[in-house]
């Protein structure tokens, strides 16, 4: 889980927004890793094919704030009306913030740990083993931070002459009416129904004496702390991914799908892993592979593989809590087969936990 400490905040500190930095940096993703968003492939192949040369150049010379993960300032905690003004907000950060945050992206390091532990050196070496082209922005940032700043803004700016500003005019009310939809659910309902109506990766906690903590199903174990405020912002490019800025200083931020009515719930990642575990064990595995076939009962599938009733009944029960199979009843018999689908998914779901 991913917790952001949310003990004691106001209920305006709660804020829902659509950010054209965000969006922007959402597509540059997008264009950086198509495999990750099957929905925009055609999008992105379209887009990288009517890109000038130099243009895709720079990209790739600057892919690093928003390729694995995103430079914090790229997703604004307070977002802006437009693009213009959210750059300007960028601009006002002073060196040092702005040049942590966009080490942590290029030395792939922890959001964490970095600020406080990493000196320069470290972070050329850091870079270094992620590749040349890592190493040599790395070490422009350090030496003249003030030029690579312009440097990143007029690529920004030009980007959103390229394909940017039409590819927003299309999502721009759909996000602004997805974030006001989470609002007024926060104002009518309270913050947990707004986090429920967010993601089904996202909720709420309240434990005694007060305390509550959004908690995020992520593959990570990182706190945050919300006192000040969080920040939740709708994003069409940025699905499947469920992102944050969590790092110490800045606000919380999250980064959501915006709401699809094609959309299938994900799957919690604590389902996914008793999947595993239940297919993980050679016996089970010899079961699944009967029960693939079609129905058995528990005795037909004890004879076959040469095992006692109770031992199968054992098993059976392991992969029915995993949601692993289906039963049917026929009087006295009750009969078990494979489910087959949610068996074919668990890559997808697995991808999908990986990717969130």
């Amino acid at each position: 889980m991913l917790t952001i400490d949310v003990t004691g905040m106001p209920a305006e500190c709660v804020t829902f927004a659509a950010s054209p930095l965000a969006e922007l940096t959402s597509m540059l993703h997008v264009l950086a890793e198509p495999a990750h968003h099957p929905a925009t492939q055609a999008w992105a192949a379209a887009t990288l094919a009517g890109l000038k040369p130099a243009l895709a150049d720079r990209l790739l010379e600057a892919e690093f704030l928003w390729r694995s993960s995103r430079a914090d300032f790229l997703v604004p905690a307070r977002p802006g009306a437009t693009l213009e003004d959210e750059l300007d907000d960028v601009d006002r950060l002073p060196d040092d913030v702005y040049v942590a945050a966009a080490l942590v992206t290029t030395c792939g390091s922890s959001r964490l740990s970095f600020r406080r532990t990493v000196s320069a050196e470290r972070a050329l070496e850091l870079a270094l083993a992620r590749g040349p082209r890592q190493a040599a922005f790395a070490e422009r940032l350090l030496s003249d931070p003030g030029s690579v700043r312009a440097v990143v803004r007029r690529l920004l700016e030009d980007c959103a002459d390229a394909f940017f500003a039409d590819a927003w005019r299309r999502v721009e009310h759909r996000l602004a009416a997805d974030a006001r939809h989470k609002s007024e659910i926060h104002a009518r309902l309270g913050l947990g129904a707004a986090l429920e109506a967010v993601s089904p990766a996202v909720g709420l906690v309240e434990r005694g004496g007060g305390a509550r903590e959004v908690q995020l199903d992520k593959l990570q174990d990182n706190w945050a702390s919300g006192v000040g405020g969080v920040t939740f912002i709708p994003s069409v490019y940025n699905r499947p991914h469920l992102l944050t800025v969590h790092a110490p200083g800045w606000r919380p931020v999250v980064q959501y799908p915006a709401a699809d009515r094609h959309d299938a719930a994900p799957l919690a990642l604590d389902v996914v892993r008793r999947r595993l575990d239940a297919l993980a064990h050679p016996v089970r595995l010899r079961l699944c592979r009967t029960l693939a076939r079609g129905p058995h009962t528990t005795g037909e599938l004890a004879e076959a593989w040469e095992l006692s009733a109770p031992e199968v009944s054992r098993h059976l029960a392991v992969l029915k809590k995993a949601g692993l199979l289906t039963t049917t009843r026929r009087g006295r018999y009750v009969s078990h087969a494979l489910d087959v689908q949610a068996t074919a998914a668990l890559g997808a779901d697995l991808l999908a936990a990986f990717l969130r």
